[in-house]
């Protein structure tokens, strides 16, 4: 019976967060009310309040969520000693994908994790700092196996790679990139670049 109850308890959280990924873009995050995402979720709006106590609590369970499926998904897809470069390719791939389920809500994602409200910050460093761990143990293995120089300061070299799946996303979004065989396309060129240098050599 606990299994059931877990599993259930587990679909009520999914339920809720699908459903303000469906409604946040329609009526913008702050118009968007609880009545509604209750409907939305088939639940009442007192379950709600059992798993979230406010709509930034949902908001911020997605991003969780995004973290953990697109580091699990590196690690079922890729060796732990592939090129450093074929792991991010697949990294920032699944992330895109991620979040690009549903375009408007991946907007807002965005917009909020890159530009927090003030009350937020210190949910967003907390995921920043999530992430950040997670992306950095890969890095440390590409020091190890030699593809990254030693010296050089994770928080900025994680910033580097980082920056060349935003450039990634925004071109989606602005339209330059429109498939997604452009978008694999373009983050490896981006990568190889970063990987080889740009300087002549």
């Amino acid at each position: 019976m606990a299994g059931i109850r877990e599993t259930k308890k587990l679909q009520t959280r999914q339920a809720i967060i699908d459903a303000a990924v469906k409604l946040f873009p329609r009526y913008g995050f702050e118009l968007t009310s609880v009545d509604q995402l209750a409907r939305e979720a088939g639940i009442g709006k007192g379950t709600i309040y059992g798993y979230f106590k406010t709509k930034d609590e949902i908001f911020f369970a997605f991003c969780e969520d995004e973290i953990d499926y697109v580091f699990k998904a590196l690690a079922k897809s890729n060796n732990r000693q592939e090129p450093l470069l074929e792991q991010l390719h697949t990294l920032f791939m699944g992330q895109f994908r991620y979040v690009t389920r549903n375009r408007e809500f991946g907007r807002i994602l965005a917009r909020e994790m890159l530009f927090p409200k003030e009350a937020n910050k210190g949910k967003c460093r907390e995921l920043e700092e999530r992430y950040l761990a997670a992306l950095g143990t890969i890095l440390d293995r590409a020091v190890t196996r030699g593809e990254l120089r030693a010296d050089l300061e994770q928080y900025f070299t994680v910033g580097h790679f980082y920056a060349l799946y935003l450039l990634i996303l925004s071109s989606w979004y602005d339209g330059r990139l429109q498939s997604e065989e452009a978008i694999e396309e373009a983050l490896r060129k981006l990568l190889e670049q970063a990987m080889g240098g740009l300087a002549p050599r």
